[in-house]
């Protein structure tokens, strides 16, 4: 069963950004003294934590019209790369989509024709994202929507991804407009995918059943996802001989 997160990120501002940066010795970095807006973008984000890979593409608003064509041709392709699903009983066909709402106090009506299930889409609890259109487009193609709860939103990995993206993007760097922070984004999704980091889940259980194992996992920030290799951090200071420092601008 192939599992996507969804998200949406922003707005970003084209304003100075707080972050460190490479600069020579005993010239800082300085902000400009004029306070312009260049705009704000968002990103609509699509990641599948097994593997790491990140589907990405910027917006200036994340209204229904936008993201609803957004998320159908993104699936779509998705889809179409997934082993063809195998003929199944319709019953139990059913039975395998209704297992994934066993348990939840509040359930969408599940068609009575279904196709066979062949994605898992955990995205945010929105009024948009449940819209009658959408979800029966989603069922018709064999993708069951699963919604985090209210306040739960660091259930959804896509959380932890666009903040490691983010701060390849943008930390201590100075966008003048919306269309380069999207292309800053799009950029460095496209060198992350190029080597990506798979991201498993580090709840309160998994930890319990690991607690006595050696096998080193790493945290990340914005969800409950972990990697099982360290993501590189920005350093506090260069090597000496680069006779360069790494400064952090307020």
């Amino acid at each position: 069963m192939s599992v996507w997160c969804e998200d949406e990120a922003g707005p970003f501002q084209a304003v100075p950004h707080p972050g460190p940066s490479w600069q020579p010795q005993a010239h800082p970095m300085t902000q400009p003294h004029e306070y312009v807006r260049g705009g704000t973008t968002k990103i609509l984000t699509l990641f599948h934590p097994a593997s790491g890979q990140v589907r990405l593409q910027s917006a200036e608003r994340c209204t229904n019209a936008v993201l609803h064509p957004w998320l159908r041709e993104r699936l779509s392709a998705i889809l179409a790369e997934l082993p063809a699903p195998a003929v199944a009983d319709p019953a139990l066909t059913h039975a395998a989509w209704e297992v994934w709402q066993a348990g939840l106090t509040r359930r969408f009506t599940l068609p009575e024709e279904l196709p066979p299930l062949r994605l898992l889409l955990v995205w945010d609890n929105l009024t948009g994202h449940k819209t009658p259109e959408l979800v029966l487009w989603l069922c018709a193609h064999g993708v069951m929507p699963l919604y985090t709860p209210v306040a739960g939103s660091w259930l959804n990995m896509a959380e932890s991804i666009q903040r490691v993206l983010k701060r390849r993007a943008l930390a201590g760097q100075h966008p003048h407009s919306s269309d380069e922070i999207g292309s800053w984004f799009e950029q460095t999704a496209r060198c992350w995918n190029a080597q990506p980091t798979p991201f498993v889940w580090n709840g309160k259980r998994r930890q319990r059943r690991r607690r006595f194992s050696h096998d080193a996992i790493h945290p990340l920030g914005g969800s409950g996802a972990c990697t099982r290799q360290r993501l590189p951090q920005p350093r506090s200071q260069a090597p000496a001989e680069c006779q360069i420092r790494w400064q952090t601008t307020h």
